[in-house]
Formats: C-alpha cells, sequence, structure tokens
C-alpha cells in the first residue's frame, strides 16, 4: 500500500462536496477503501490459518451480517509463562483484505498469541457494504464476543494497525475485560491526519462525517495500552502516535521502532515488541510475562 487516498484528494473533495448529500458515502470509501483484494504473497501464509464464521443481526442497519475471520492459535513452547495462550482480536487497516495481514497476524502468533483477524463488512469474504465508522465497531465488538466465547477462560487483547488502531480503541473504551490493547500506526483523529498535509490548514473539521476521534476515547481505556510506531511512518506521522499515547492513562508504554515505515515497523520491531509486552503486560499474564526469545 503506498497511498492513501485520503490522504492526497480529502481535502479537496471536501470543498468541492461540501453540502453534498453523497459527503457521508464519499468519506467513507476514501477512509475504508474496502476490496477483496490481499496485499503482497500472502497465499502461502494463510495455509494453516483457519477459516472463521461470525454471525449476528446489525443494529445498525437491521440486516443479518456474516463476518470472515482467519484464525491461528498458538503453537509451540508457551510463551506466556505461568498462563494459558493470550487470545488477540486484530483490527487490519483500510484497503486490503484480512490475507494482507497476514504476516503480521504471524509475528504476533510468534509472539505468543492466539489470534482472530477479521474482515469488516465490504472487506474480503464478509458481508458486502460501505463500512463505517459504527459499522466497523459493530464488527469488532461482535468478533470480540464471538472470541470470548470460544474460550471464556483466556485473557482476550486487542491489538489495530493504521486504522485497524482507531477501531480498537473504539472497541476497548467499550468493553472491560480486555487484558490490554496494543496500536501500531494510528493516529489521534481523521482531522489531525488530514492537519498534517501541506494543505491541512484549511478548515475541513466540520465537514469530517468519520472523525475516528480516538484521541478522546482512549481516556476511557481501562486496561494497559501499548501504542508502537515507526520513525520513517510518512502515511501517520509519530507525532500523532505519541500524542494519543500522551492522552491514555496509566499504565501504557510507547516504542518507536526506529527506521520503520507504516509497512515495515511490525516486523522490524519485533523484539522491542517482545520487552514491551513482557514489561506492560507481564503481570496481566500471570506473574511471569512472556519468555524472551534468546
Amino acid at each position: 500500500m503506498k497511498h492513501w487516498p485520503i490522504i492526497s484528494s480529502l481535502a479537496l473533495a471536501f470543498a468541492v462536496l461540501a453540502g453534498c448529500a453523497t459527503l457521508d458515502e464519499k468519506q467513507r470509501g476514501w477512509i475504508f477503501q474496502p476490496s477483496d483484494r490481499s496485499w503482497g504473497a500472502s497465499a502461502g501464509l494463510v495455509q494453516d490459518m483457519q477459516d472463521v464464521w461470525i454471525d449476528f443481526e446489525s443494529s445498525t442497519t437491521g440486516q443479518p451480517v456474516r463476518l470472515h475471520g482467519l484464525w491461528l492459535a498458538a503453537t509451540g513452547p508457551a510463551a506466556w509463562s505461568g498462563a494459558k495462550a493470550p487470545q488477540m482480536l486484530y483490527l487490519h487497516g483500510a484497503r486490503w483484505n484480512v490475507e494482507g495481514s497476514a504476516s503480521r497476524i504471524r509475528r504476533m502468533q510468534e509472539l505468543g498469541f492466539s489470534v482472530l483477524a477479521i474482515d469488516y463488512r465490504g472487506f474480503g469474504k464478509s458481508s458486502p457494504g460501505l463500512p463505517s465508522e459504527s459499522i466497523a465497531a459493530e464488527d469488532a465488538r461482535a468478533a470480540w464476543d464471538w472470541l470470548g466465547a470460544r474460550q471464556p477462560d483466556q485473557p482476550r487483547y486487542i491489538f489495530g494497525h493504521s486504522l485497524g488502531g482507531a477501531v480498537a480503541i473504539e472497541l476497548a473504551a467499550r468493553v472491560d475485560n480486555e487484558a490490554g490493547t496494543i496500536v501500531e500506526g494510528t493516529f489521534t483523529s481523521i482531522a489531525d491526519v488530514v492537519g498534517t498535509m501541506k494543505w491541512g490548514w484549511l478548515p475541513l473539521r466540520l465537514l469530517i462525517t468519520q472523525p475516528f476521534e480516538s484521541v478522546d476515547k482512549v481516556t476511557r481505556l481501562g486496561s494497559p495500552l501499548l501504542v508502537v510506531h515507526g520513525s520513517d511512518d510518512r502515511l501517520i506521522q509519530p507525532a500523532l502516535g505519541r500524542r494519543l499515547y500522551e492522552a491514555a492513562q496509566e499504565p501504557k508504554a510507547f516504542v518507536l521502532v526506529e527506521g520503520g515505515s507504516h509497512h515495515n515497523t511490525n516486523s522490524l520491531g519485533q523484539a522491542q515488541y517482545r520487552v514491551a509486552l513482557a514489561g506492560l503486560f507481564g503481570a496481566r499474564a500471570g506473574g511471569a510475562g512472556l519468555l524472551a526469545a534468546q
């Protein structure tokens, strides 16, 4: 993913479409870019992942919904000493379907998590439709509840990358049974992302219908928060990740991965992830925390 259309065209579109009935629809399309495409050579990486189907009736649309997800159970020596393998709900960003996150899903498994990653409506094999902030939040909550019903005695964590980080914070602000939240390459709000662009001085905030005001929601989290960002992220500036971290309550941690871009921070920062997870979440994982790979 080299470009995020909201960054290159949102300001101009707002100026042209202000007052137009299709403004909300256009924004939803630009922000989510829903598709059934995956990014990179992901086919081989998902072969041992189990397909998951989550069915529920949407309170937002009143229609039946079927979400598709991928399940990858923790394997090998226990990474979390003194506890059952923790579960993670993985929430991906814009444009690509869940298979496009296969490498990140696998790295989370290597850190000791059993991972459920889902596609929001409009992505991949999930129910069709144009996603929105409220729809993605509803889909994340349905997946969270499914995960809890599957293995109720295991701790659950929420992870979100990029736009998925905003969905993750929304979910974490609404539930009270998460063991922790992890976000990578995410932002404070859509308005703040627009504000980092060269035309960010334009008064666009009042025209935004999908605000994703994570900086306000993060204050309501009742569990530890880990914010990870790449120092060379040109899509979502590291300063936005830092501001999100600063707005959160303790306990929390901020990890800056030197040389990390919006796309490779997860791989470059794997060792830093291990240290941060052990330090921030160790006590919640049964006392001893993560066994760092040596």
